[in-house]
């Protein structure tokens, strides 16, 4: 096909040559009209011979295979469309070959593109500026047609113009999780709870929605099953983000403010189900899902920081018993002192504040809670409940480590919970909860867990190498374990003691991506909770759950 292409090009140049006038005055319009002609046929046989030979590349692709087993996939970019011209920054993202040393190219550039090899896309909106977005688009596949391109930057369904400056990406995190408990028969005096040995749950249903203007970008995502059962729909994000400062996003609306290198994860690519107890009790002070914020995040090669002004979470004054809203705020810094081809040294720092908790009837309360660690239960055996609350703070240390393909991971965080006196009381003692974890992951194969720069963590493996029996290609298969203790007793004997218990989990589980988009888990759960004031847990708790996930990421 490209012969009879190439060789009516050729005679068409011949013609054309051949019709050129040696004297301008000889040209007639007749002649001139078979020019035009002409030009316009050779102008379409090149688009022809264009898509003809990207085609033939791909199965050429195809065909061949891999190489090595070790060997990065081939990527093979489109003739570039009409646009504004490409800067050598751009250029410098479009990736053709192996790993050239921690980022590819060493660029900042080159880090984002190494973390996100067949890793799952994010399970919220995307918030990359105008010039990243392009790169990305033009280093993959696309399909061209009347000025608009359709195609799956960082594998999420994206139709753009063909200068990317308009663009609509529609996404997907789908969780869905199945499983029981064992083990749980109450004590004495004890009512059971909420264990079922069997049940199942709607984790995450989120569909995220990005609207793009250049370097503007609207993020909708609403999530159809948030929560421990199934049947609550609420929304994950509404925002409005700026991406046009160099390696900058500001972010205005209802957002997940990133505090906790757990949290700063896409749930996408947990190390396990759901986060230890003591990160979500943290970010939940003045963050967590749907929280008003006003902040703006910056990122380098080495560093990372973030900072977020936050309010209510979505939905929570929709009870007329709220007569005065939360206000609150975020701060996140995080580094990489160290970093190689194999080794990855990540510090960081989080802090977070509620300046004034929710006011209802009952006065400002601060009600931690938290299931053990598996949400297929609505029964909460950590629990506890500070009045007349005024600050509630948290600060605590990350530590991570990745040495080839092993990820080392840890975080402590303190909780503190100023209380406002009465007439009848005095001044009351401050409240005083803390809560640590330490984790481990190794991956048997695929690539390895690797340091993303722009959420200041580590992401997900990745899958160089789509399941596929016939050519003995697997996927990627890692194993975690995890040790995590939340502890709610305050004071206990004392003045303005608070007993919400304390509960450890240790966990375990496997992982397996039989490509980017899906992924099956597999967790085990071992925990053990000390009394508190709860009917459930009058003595104290232990007990067992076996958990599994089935997730699709778009």
């Amino acid at each position: 096909m490209i012969r009879r292409s190439a060789a009516s090009f050729f005679l068409a140049s011949s013609a054309l040559w051949g019709t050129m006038p040696v004297h301008k005055a000889c040209a007639t319009s007749a002649q001139d009209a078979q020019i035009q002609q002409l030009q316009r046929e050779m102008q379409e046989m090149r688009r022809e011979m264009s898509g003809q030979i990207s085609a033939l590349r791909q199965r050429l692709v195809r065909a061949e295979g891999r190489t090595t087993a070790g060997q990065q996939p081939v990527r093979h970019a489109m003739a570039r469309p009409a646009g504004a011209p490409m800067s050598p920054a751009m250029a410098n993202d479009i990736a053709i070959g192996g790993d050239t040393g921690p980022g590819m190219n060493g660029s900042v550039s080159g880090m984002l593109r190494s973390s996100d090899v067949g890793t799952p896309p994010s399970d919220r909106g995307i918030d990359s500026s105008w010039k990243s977005f392009r790169a990305a688009t033009e280093k993959e596949e696309a399909v061209h047609f009347g000025g608009m391109m359709i195609g799956f930057p960082g594998g999420r369904p994206t139709i753009s113009s063909e200068d990317g400056a308009y663009a609509l990406q529609i996404g997907l995190a789908f969780h869905e999780d199945l499983g029981g408990f064992m083990g749980m028969s109450p004590r004495a005096g004890e009512t059971k709870g909420l264990f079922p040995g069997m049940t199942e749950n709607a984790r995450r249903l989120r569909i995220p929605i990005s609207f793009r203007y250049k370097n503007w970008i609207a993020n909708i995502t609403p999530d159809f099953g948030a929560g421990s059962a199934d049947g609550a729909v609420t929304l994950y994000e509404a925002n409005l983000n700026y991406a046009g400062i160099h390696h900058t996003v500001l972010t205005a609306g209802y957002f997940q403010p990133r505090v906790t290198e757990e949290d700063s994860e896409s749930s996408n690519e947990f190390e396990m189900m759901e986060r230890p107890a003591i990160t979500d009790i943290v970010r939940n002070i003045a963050a967590g899902d749907a929280r008003f914020s006003l902040g703006a995040l910056h990122y380098a090669k080495r560093w990372w920081i973030a900072g977020y002004v936050t309010g209510q979470s979505y939905g929570n004054r929709s009870s007329a018993v709220v007569s005065d809203s939360q206000t609150g705020a975020t701060f996140r810094v995080a580094g990489r002192p160290y970093v190689s081809r194999d080794v990855d040294l990540h510090v960081g720092l989080s802090a977070i504040s509620a300046f004034k908790v929710n006011e209802t009837a009952n006065g400002r309360v601060y009600s931690p809670s938290e299931a053990p660690e598996v949400n297929l239960t609505t029964t909460k055996l950590l629990s506890a409940t500070v009045g007349n609350a005024g600050t509630v703070w948290s600060a605590g240390p990350e530590l991570g480590f990745r040495w080839k393909r092993l990820t080392l991971k840890g975080e402590y965080y303190h909780i503190g919970v100023q209380r406002k006196g009465t007439e009848a009381t005095g001044n009351m003692p401050a409240a005083n909860f803390e809560g640590y974890y330490g984790a481990a992951n190794y991956t048997l194969f695929g690539k390895g867990r690797s340091y993303n720069i722009k959420e200041g963590a580590f992401s997900a493996p990745g899958v160089e190498h789509p399941f596929n029996p016939a050519t003995g290609d697997w996927g990627a298969l890692e194993l975690s374990a995890r040790y995590s203790v939340a502890d709610l007793n305050s004071n206990l004997g004392g003045i303005g003691s608070v007993r919400g218990g304390q509960q450890t989990v240790w966990s375990a589980g496997v992982n397996w991506y039989p490509n980017r988009h899906f992924r099956f888990m597999l967790d085990f759960n071992h925990f053990i909770v000390t009394r508190n004031s709860q009917l459930y847990d009058l003595m104290g708790r232990t007990g067992n759950s076996v958990a599994g996930r089935i997730q699709a990421a778009f």
